[in-house]
């Protein structure tokens, strides 16, 4: 099982960067997937989920009207638009599968059926 993140980067505050996530050796279409965040310091921070179809997603209130999860099936890759960043969404910005859909997430990384190595997001004032 793999889930390779990539698209973290630095950015000042106000820019925007687009997270990816390509998932393989598991059954892509059957996961809910989730965002989810970690900063320097702090404890593992839930940001995104979204339903195994697409067709429901949900936010924390820290990022909600400005980030944007999606999916794309036939691509087994999940996307985060992260718009109007600021500094405290500094953090290593994981993917990470379970496979039931709430609206909210798990504070352990473990809890997660599958899990990527991270990409780093730098927000500078």
């Amino acid at each position: 099982v793999h889930l390779v993140e990539s698209g973290g980067g630095s950015v000042q505050a106000g820019g925007s960067l687009r997270l990816s996530c390509v998932a393989s050796g598991f059954t892509f279409t059957h996961y809910p997937m989730s965002w989810v965040r970690q900063a320097p310091g702090k404890g593992l921070e839930w940001v995104a989920v979204i339903d195994s179809g697409g067709d429901s997603t949900c936010y924390s209130d820290s990022v909600k009207g400005r980030f944007t999860i999606s999916r794309d099936n036939a691509e087994n890759t999940v996307y985060l638009q992260m718009n109007s960043l600021k500094p405290e969404d500094t953090a290593m910005y994981y993917c990470a599968a379970y496979p039931a859909h709430f609206c909210g997430g798990w504070r352990t990384i473990s809890v997660y059926h599958y899990s990527g190595q991270g990409t780093q997001v730098t927000v500078s004032s």
